[in-house]
């Protein structure tokens, strides 16, 4: 497939002035691009997002304020969301990255036959609509697990923490903490977005501090003031009266589905 007579239309995101000068450079002497638009903070990205459409970003992630995957978040709920590529100097980032939907992942300093690579996946998934292309799998076609796993650092080293390993995630300011069997891991993430990205795959809101995996909630306990605990294998997380009635419900239907049939938990 060719790209659009015009040529494609491309909007980069990084904060670093030199970064954004050279991957400006190199788009603009790739013959499939019609268009190159700078923005030198998230901010300026959204604005120029909702005054034009562009066909692809080139998105940095470690940027203040608003990430570059919080921004990608964003775009990907629009009408006719542009195609995400992330440019990045860190590797640590890849699976959270696919996992929101981007094409490709480029490594800082770019070079020039890698941004070919990742131009030839735009100019398809572009010709298509925005649609994966007819020879792609059934299983590439399927929608991208959100956050199936989060990045945690700890003293220079990255390791990836499974969404199925967490038994509730408690609120801590700006961060999260995610209680697991292998410890508990600190996140620089809103409890709030954390909710977001995983409300379909069965955690829930019980607390305004507290997210419950429900196939890890044992049963249900009263505390010495007459509250709520939903109790697990790795402690009791306080249940709100305003979500008691719906985490009551949850639980019912799991149990229906079968889903709570976690004996491998109480060990």
């Amino acid at each position: 497939m060719t790209p659009p007579p015009s040529g494609l239309r491309v909007l980069v995101v990084d904060d670093v002035p030199l970064a954004l000068e050279e991957l400006c450079r190199l788009l603009r002497d790739a013959p499939e691009i019609g268009e190159v638009v700078a923005a030198d903070d998230p901010i300026s990205a959204l604005k120029s997002i909702q005054g034009d459409r562009f066909d692809a970003v080139f998105l940095d992630i470690s940027m203040p304020g608003l990430d570059g995957i919080e921004l990608a978040s964003l775009l990907a709920k629009l009408s006719e969301p542009p195609v995400i590529v992330f440019v990045t100097a860190h590797d640590r980032y890849a699976v959270t990255a696919y996992g929101i939907g981007a094409i490709d992942y480029l490594l800082k300093p770019v070079r020039a036959e890698r941004l070919s690579t990742a131009l030839a996946k735009v100019v398809r998934m572009a010709a298509s609509g925005g649609a994966p292309p007819a020879t792609e799998t059934a299983e590439a076609q399927q929608p991208p697990d959100t956050m199936a796993a989060l990045p945690v650092e700890t003293a220079g080293r990255t390791r990836y923490v499974r969404r199925s390993d967490v038994r509730f995630v408690e609120a801590n300011g700006d961060y999260v903490r995610l209680h697991t069997p292998s410890g508990v891991h600190v996140v620089r993430m809103p409890i709030s977005r954390l909710e977001e990205y995983w409300a379909d795959t069965g955690f829930t809101r019980v607390h305004r501090s507290f997210l419950v995996s429900l196939g890890a909630v044992l049963e249900l306990r009263s505390d010495s003031l007459g509250g709520l605990l939903a109790h697990t294998d790795l402690g009791d997380v306080p249940v709100s009266r305003r979500h008691a009635r719906e985490l009551r419900e949850q639980l019912l239907l799991a149990a229906q589905r079968g889903e709570l049939d976690r004996s491998d938990r109480r060990s």
